[in-house]
């Protein structure tokens, strides 16, 4: 059974940051993309980055290019996302999205399995 577990998400201020954690667990996931995506209160879902086996395959919503980081440790399933220079616009909900390869890139729009989500707020 696939599991996807967020943590560090939490209250801060406006120019703060957060360091957002996802283990997954049920099966390799060394074929897919590991992400993440947010979703704000009355709003739909808004890809915010995801990696694909490499560092250079890195992607990032241009909300968010220079400010956040994704990274993966496919030893233990995890991958993080640090967020630096937060502005209350960040605030949402941030889930953890694995989504196989392909090449039309759905991992920007669809997941294969997601997590329960973890709550940022940014306090302006």
């Amino acid at each position: 059974q696939v599991q996807l577990v967020e943590s560090g998400g939490g209250l801060v201020q406006t120019g703060g940051s957060l360091n957002l954690s996802c283990v997954a667990s049920g099966r390799s996931f060394s074929n897919y993309v590991m992400g993440w995506f947010r979703q704000a209160p009355g709003k739909g879902r808004e890809f915010v980055a995801a990696t694909y086996r490499s560092v250079s395959s890195t992607y990032y919503a241009d909300s968010v290019k220079g400010r956040f980081t994704i990274s993966r440790d496919d030893n233990k399933n995890t991958v993080y996302l640090q967020m630096n220079s937060l502005k209350p616009e960040d605030a949402a909900i941030y889930f953890c999205s694995v989504r196989r390869w392909d090449s039309n890139g759905s991992f920007r729009w669809a997941s294969d399995f997601r997590g329960q989500g973890t709550q940022v707020t940014v306090s302006s």
